[in-house]
């Protein structure tokens, strides 16, 4: 849609899917793919098609690749932690919607769960509700599971992950001590893309518009 706030939008290089809408989702892109990958572009739009409006940015080292080609890794926590309290400001205060759900890809589900800690912030910007796509419990480099930003968080959470991630497979969530607040909901086959093995018999398609059901399931209750 054209933002009806161009400048700012055009400022903070915003993409704005959808018109506008009670819910605003602030989607947040993984550790190495920006917010125009196909995977945020599909979710973004499946989500307007819902009647949900979806704003995705990049964060500062990806906003820098784009600049000059060169691929960087993320900034570290506190950079990207303080640029994704800036864009939920600045948009609360812009699209001033009735609430505000917290959407991540990896990187960003951990930073969004991170950022949810601070309850203040939270409810003076009317976030009610987080997603987590494909969370990144643990490193590949091995270590114990990332849990505690969902333990600590003021919100209700709902964790999309397919069933073989690499980064926490449906097995090692279940034995795991999840919090009550935390819901997990899983995709057939699917890896941290949420992309199935052609002998599932199912399909990334597919895969897809599932984890659209759950979370608006989710965001709508």
């Amino acid at each position: 849609m054209k933002c009806s706030w161009d400048k700012l939008c055009q400022d903070k290089g915003w993409i704005i899917d959808g018109d506008r809408a009670d819910t605003l989702a602030i989607f947040a892109h993984g550790a190495g793919a920006n917010m125009s990958h196909e995977f945020m572009e599909t979710m973004a739009q499946d989500l307007a098609g819902k009647g949900i409006q979806v704003l995705r940015f990049n964060f500062p080292y990806m906003q820098a690749n784009l600049v000059d080609g060169k691929r960087r890794p993320p900034d570290r926590a506190p950079k990207l932690l303080a640029h994704f309290r800036e864009q939920l400001e600045l948009a609360y205060g812009a699209f001033e919607p009735k609430r505000i759900v917290l959407i991540g890809k990896s990187m960003g589900g951990r930073m969004a769960s991170i950022l949810s800690e601070d309850s203040e912030l939270m409810n003076r910007c009317r976030v009610s509700h987080l997603i987590c796509l494909g969370y990144p419990f643990v490193p590949l480099k091995g270590g114990e599971p990332r849990l505690e930003p969902l333990q600590l968080s003021s919100l209700p959470i709902l964790v999309i992950q397919g069933e073989r991630d690499k980064f926490g497979t449906q097995e090692n969530i279940e034995s795991w001590d999840m919090p009550e607040s935390v819901q997990c909901r899983y995709l057939t086959d699917g890896d941290h893309s949420f992309k199935p093995r052609k002998v599932s018999g199912t399909s990334i398609e597919a895969n897809m518009a599932q984890a659209v059901a759950y979370a608006v399931e989710f965001i709508k209750v």
